[in-house]
């Protein structure tokens, strides 16, 4: 199971809150429901129709299971960086993905 998130900052132009808002993805990677963590910023790709490259930051997570990441949502680690780092961001999607084998 993938979940996507990503990222638009209230304030674009800042590093500061760019790197603030890395910093608290990070913790996130101490939630032992996670079984893969990467956090990202907007690749310097071609500019095509396709591509939306508005958002700042992105983290993609894998879990084991659909009941996983359900868990992973109340889990404390995760309500801390909501309220401490929600702030930052103006918008946020997300994709779940349910893999296939």
């Amino acid at each position: 199971m993938l979940h996507h998130a990503f990222f638009w900052l209230n304030n674009p132009a800042s590093q500061e809150d760019r790197d603030a808002l890395v910093r608290g993805l990070k913790t996130l990677g101490e939630i032992p429901l996670i079984r893969s963590l990467q956090i990202g910023i907007q690749a310097s790709t071609e500019a095509r129709d396709v591509v939306d490259n508005g958002f700042a930051v992105s983290e993609l997570m894998v879990f084991d299971s659909l009941a996983d990441q359900a868990a992973y949502q109340s889990h404390p680690i995760h309500q801390h960086f909501v309220e401490t780092c929600s702030h930052l961001w103006s918008k946020v999607v997300v994709y779940d993905v349910e893999t296939l084998p």
